[in-house]
Order: C-alpha cells, then sequence, then structure tokens
C-alpha cells in the first residue's frame, strides 16, 4: 500500500492545566513534552467545552456538543444507593446520522486504535476502532496504511492527588510513590487554603505530570524507531483542567483551559506559539481535514490547523448533573473576557458531589471554616451559600476569575455582546439543557429499557441473483458479492470472515466480495447508544466452474 495520507497521534492526559516548562512553569520536569513544542506548535488558548471528562469526551469524538446530543449530564451509567430517583444508568444514543471520528477515519482506510480509555457517555461501538484495549497500538496496521492511533494517560487524574489514607479505601495495596517536587515550591490559586496538606497534593501533581513527560517520550520513541516522524501528525492535550477546587467540574479557566501541541514537520513551523481561540470540539474537525476526508454537516466545531482552518471567535462551556448533583451553568470566552451565567444562583458553588470532596484541598478548605470560622477573602469564594446570577472576568489581568465585573458599567457592552453570543449559542446547540433528564432519557431508552439494534441481514448479488432474496447459506457459479443490511435507522455494520473472540472485526462499507471456496460471514450491527445486535452469520461459497445445481436457501 502507497501511503499518502498522513499518520496522527493523539497523546491525551487526564485532568491536566498546562503546567509544562513550554508553558512557562518553571517547576514543571517535561522535558519530552518541551521537545515536541519545540518542534512544533504550542497553543496558548485550547478549550474544554466541559470541566469534567466524559462530557468533554463525547465532544471530541462526535465534534458535537454534549447539551445538543444529550451527552452532557456527568455519569450516565452512574447508580447511587442515596440518589434512586436519577434516571440511571443509559447511554446516550446519538442522532442517526452520526458516527464516531475513528470510524469516519476507517471508512477512509485508515487504521484506528484506542489505547485504552474511551468514556464518552455511550459504549465505543464494534465499528469504532480496529483495536481498542490496553494493548492498542499502530503496529497492528497493514502495510503501508495510514493510521489514527490514540493513546490515553489516566495517572494525572484528581485522585492521584488524594492521601495516602483515602486511597487504600478505594483502592486496596496502592503504594504511594516517594514525593519529588517540594511542596514549598508549587504556586496555589489564592482560593485555596495554603497549607501543608494542598501543597503536597498539588506537588504530587507535578509528579505525575513528569510520569506523563517518560509516557509522551516513549510514545514519540516509537515513531522515531518505526520510521514515521517525518509523516505523523502529534497532537497533545488533556480531556480538561486540573483537579483542584474550582478548577475540575467549572468552567473558570482552571477547570477548561488545556494544553495542546501539535507537531507535524513540515507543515508546522517549529517552536510556533499561537494564541488563536481552540475548542476540543476542534479536534475530530481537523483531523478529519488532514486527512483529506470531507467534514459532515453535522459537526459543531471546524479545523484550527490546515488549509481548512477557520477562525475561533469564542469558546463555549457547560456543567450540568455531575454524578448526584444537577446544576446548570453556561459560559463563553473570547480572548480575553468570559461571561458565565449560573442558572440556579440560588444554589451553593459546593454541591454533594462525593468524589469531588475526597480531594485534600476541598477538606482543608472545610477544616479551615470550621475551626477557624468563616473563612474571608478569595479563600471564601467556594463557600459562599449564593451564586450571582451572571459573571464576567477579565481573564487576561485576572487570571483566577475572582473579580466579577458584571455589575459594573464600565464593562456593560462586553457583558451585552458576551450575552447575546451565548443566547446565540443557546438556541442552537444547547438542545437538551432544560429539558429534564428523565424526559430526555425516555426519548432515547422508551420504559427505561436499552433499544436493540437490528440483526444484519446477508444479500448475495451476481448474475443470477439482482440482489433481493435474503440468504443465510449458498454456492455460486459465478462472481459474487454479499450486501449487509440492517434495519435500524443509522445503523453501522461490522464483519468479518474470521472464526474465534480473536477475529478482527471490519467496518462494512460496501458489498463484501466472495473469494474462491467457502466463506463464513459474521456480523453485528449497532446504533451508538443502542445495545449491539445478536450476531448474523452466513455461509457461502464461490467455485468459478459450472455447478450442476445452484442452490441457494433463503432465511425466514
Amino acid at each position: 500500500m502507497n501511503q499518502t495520507k498522513p499518520n496522527i497521534v493523539w497523546i491525551t492526559l487526564e485532568d491536566t492545566s498546562p503546567r509544562f516548562g513550554c508553558y512557562g512553569d518553571v517547576l514543571a520536569r517535561t522535558p519530552n513534552i518541551d521537545a515536541l513544542a519545540g518542534e512544533g506548535a504550542l497553543y496558548r488558548n485550547a478549550f474544554a467545552v466541559a470541566g469534567v471528562c466524559a462530557p468533554s469526551r463525547s465532544a471530541v469524538i462526535t465534534g458535537m456538543y454534549p447539551t445538543a446530543v444529550g451527552a452532557h449530564h456527568m455519569r450516565t451509567g452512574h447508580i447511587s444507593p442515596f440518589a434512586p430517583e436519577l434516571p440511571t444508568p443509559y447511554e446516550t444514543v446519538l442522532p442517526p446520522q452520526v458516527k464516531l471520528i475513528p470510524e469516519l477515519l476507517r471508512g477512509n482506510g485508515y487504521y484506528c486504535s484506542n489505547n485504552w480509555k474511551t468514556d464518552y457517555q455511550f459504549d465505543a461501538p464494534i465499528t469504532a476502532w480496529d483495536d481498542n484495549g490496553r494493548e492498542a497500538h499502530w503496529r497492528g496496521r497493514e502495510p503501508g496504511q495510514p493510521f489514527f492511533a490514540v493513546f490515553n494517560y489516566d495517572d494525572t487524574h484528581e485522585s492521584g492527588m488524594w492521601s495516602a489514607e483515602t486511597k487504600s479505601r478505594f483502592r486496596p495495596g496502592t503504594e504511594e510513590a516517594p514525593l519529588v517536587t517540594d511542596p514549598d515550591h508549587v504556586k496555589l490559586p489564592p482560593y485555596l487554603p495554603d497549607t501543608p496538606k494542598t501543597r503536597i497534593a498539588l506537588a504530587k501533581q507535578y509528579d505525575h505530570v513528569a510520569d506523563a513527560d517518560d509516557y509522551v517520550g516513549k510514545i514519540l520513541s516509537q515513531l522515531k524507531e518505526d520510521g514515521l516522524t517525518d509523516n505523523t501528525v502529534v497532537m497533545l492535550w488533556s480531556d480538561h483542567g486540573e483537579g483542584l477546587p474550582r478548577a475540575k467540574r467549572w468552567t473558570y479557566d482552571a477547570g477548561i483551559r488545556v494544553p495542546l501541541i501539535v507537531r507535524w514537520p513540515g507543515p508546522v513551523e517549529a517552536g510556533a506559539t499561537s494564541e488563536r481561540l481552540v475548542s476540543l470540539i476542534d479536534l475530530g474537525p481537523t483531523v478529519l481535514s488532514l486527512a483529506g476526508i470531507p467534514l459532515p454537516r453535522h459537526l459543531h466545531g471546524g479545523p484550527f490547523m490546515g488549509e481548512d482552518a477557520v477562525p475561533r471567535r469564542y469558546v463555549f462551556a457547560t456543567r450540568d448533573r455531575f454524578d448526584e448533583a444537577y446544576d446548570k451553568v453556561r459560559a463563553v470566552r473570547d480572548e480575553r473576557f468570559k461571561y458565565i451565567r449560573n442558572d440556579y444562583p440560588e444554589q451553593p458553588y459546593l454541591q454533594w458531589i462525593p468524589f469531588s470532596q475526597l480531594h485534600p484541598a476541598f477538606r482543608e478548605l472545610w477544616r479551615l471554616q470550621l475551626e477557624e470560622g468563616p473563612l474571608k477573602g478569595d479563600r471564601s469564594v467556594l463557600l459562599q451559600n449564593r451564586r450571582p446570577p451572571e459573571e464576567l472576568y477579565d481573564c487576561a489581568n485576572d487570571p483566577h476569575e475572582l473579580r466579577n465585573l458584571a455589575e459594573e458599567e464600565a464593562y456593560r457592552d462586553i457583558l451585552n455582546r458576551l450575552r447575546q453570543e451565548l443566547d446565540d449559542w443557546c438556541l442552537e446547540y444547547d438542545v437538551w439543557g432544560d429539558i429534564p433528564e428523565e424526559r430526555m432519557v425516555e426519548s432515547m431508552w422508551p420504559g427505561r429499557v436499552q433499544p436493540l439494534t437490528a440483526k444484519p441481514l446477508f444479500i448475495p448479488i451476481n448474475s443470477r441473483l439482482p440482489g433481493v432474496a435474503v440468504m443465510t447459506e449458498g454456492a455460486f457459479a459465478e462472481p459474487t458479492v454479499v450486501m449487509l443490511h440492517a434495519a435500524t435507522q443509522g445503523a453501522s455494520i461490522a464483519f468479518t470472515c474470521e472464526e474465534g473472540d480473536a477475529a478482527k472485526w471490519k467496518l462494512y462499507t460496501g458489498p463484501v466480495k466472495l473469494p474462491e471456496g467457502q466463506t463464513k460471514l459474521r456480523a453485528k450491527a449497532v446504533r451508538i447508544g443502542y445495545k449491539e445486535s445478536e450476531e448474523a452469520t452466513a455461509l457461502f461459497a464461490y467455485h468459478p466452474f459450472p455447478l450442476q445445481a445452484s442452490t441457494a436457501k433463503e432465511s425466514e
């Protein structure tokens, strides 16, 4: 195979803000990431569409806003013994025309591997990846086949900042590595308690980022070993900001601003720095564009690099139900200003999200509040019992977003402009934001039962058979192709001629030509959010010489 299209590698870090040396952090130990930035482009204004993993990842893998497709509530598979009233578990059912970015790539000849996390609010369909698991790698492709390979690093997750005692409760036998970063040297946001426990938590995150840098270095070395560096686009990013209070789960920059580094020798200027706004919803469209694949009209993002790059004036972010707690926050940001709308201003900032309460910084906040009385100044921000309906921040001069300008007359024009932009965005993309989750789930899973994808059918076509009869077996003397069909709207089909659990499933893109001899076809159909169909099988034989009698048994 003569490869003309670029390979593409995504390296995804969890819960990571731009605490890298190349972003100016002098405490960071990130030589591999810094070298990657020196060989490519560093984007200073990249943002997630949500400050938490699953909604953010759903946007990345579909190119669509979570609120537009019903993937905005965090943890749709979440079952809480304390909140049985939640309409969970369920998988988000995407519109029938929506396919995942890797499936679109597979349909255009790419080998797609994911190592290993998905977390999309729905199970990754069998049609999405050629290889999806902890051993998935581009090295499983056919010789010369272009590839799209995703590598997910999860040790930077917020739980990595937990105390040893907390970790042992959830993960018995976990050994804590000695701390390398000096806690006295970390710089805490002013709204967090400056205590030894908080400093140690952030120092742990620096250590985990250093470990992530080693991971990045290994992947880059493997590209070099395989002679793939010059024809491979490498994109490094995080699914959202770091797991500190008022960062993860929030629409403040600490929760949605992410690192983004792209290396592509030749097309991308080495050592370039870009101030352009990028949303992670643009990642998928960018990959499709670089691969020369026409962009489906349903995509909400657009390419941020390459010949089809489109400038972006605003990025948008949302916050909805996280675990047990419902909320609704919408935000829009331009290159300088951030506007946040709190639809539940009567609610306190800190809701009951048990997982987040395990963070040492949260526990320190509560300890100080109880021991010292009500906290004052910036440390009191998260403990307020009410929120303003609107927040406006000058992110350039107030990077921690602590001075709300929404009531100041000097910023009235900016406030009105961003209000209107958010109104327009909500009108088009906030489809499910005001719909009760229970009603949304009922529309996707009627009666709270997951829909089942229709079982595939086999339709042989040759000079005698015009493609009308559905068959499960047959023997043919003439060249024959087999069309596969599933009656479920929007279903994709995977097929294989291999036996066993280790069989490699191919994406069905057109009729399958029968080789000489006997062929057993296996097929499954799936629509995203639906239950995968039962497996269908058919046994066909092609013998290119006259047969005394050609037989065919039609299925009932």
